[in-house]
């Protein structure tokens, strides 16, 4: 009797054999796939930096608008001048390092007069991540800083 040959399978039949598992082993993949939570709280940005997806909520936090930049690529959701520094703050500060403890101070006495924006803001956050846009070049002594820190210390104490 003579002997029947098997037929080499081709590469793309393979690959298609191999693609399907068994009963027992396939039971996690009808299982649904966990969904990640979407990223809440606020983060600071600088205005010049690139848009991102995990920014979330857009908002410039600046009483004026910086310099060379379109709205398009700032791509805001919102910009909110009342919870800015006030002008004459602002100018006092100047970026000097050595008045950042004092303009800290002055500022969040600023921010005390702005409770139902900062508390929409708060609300947001529980939602979605909000992202607070600042201009200045120095990413560690700028009121974005200060208003990030408010927003935080008010949320954890509810």
């Amino acid at each position: 009797m003579p002997t029947r040959r098997r037929r080499r399978a081709s590469p793309v039949e393979a690959a298609h054999a191999r693609s399907y598992s068994s009963p027992a082993c396939s039971l996690h993949e009808f299982e649904a796939a966990p969904t990640a939570t979407p990223a809440r709280g606020f983060e600071i940005k600088r205005v010049y930096e690139a848009a991102a997806d995990s920014d979330g909520f857009r908002v410039l936090v600046e009483r004026l608008w910086p310099r060379g930049l379109s709205k398009e690529r700032a791509a805001l959701d919102e910009w909110l001048t009342d919870i800015a520094p006030s002008t004459a703050l602002r100018k006092w500060f100047h970026h000097d390092p050595a008045r950042w403890d004092e303009f800290g101070r002055r500022y969040r006495a600023e921010l005390r007069g702005h409770a139902a924006q900062l508390q929409a803001l708060r609300r947001r956050a529980r939602q979605q991540r909000v992202t607070l846009l600042y201009g200045a070049r120095d990413a560690h002594t700028n009121h974005a800083r200060v208003l990030r820190e408010v927003l935080r210390r008010r949320s954890a104490a509810r």
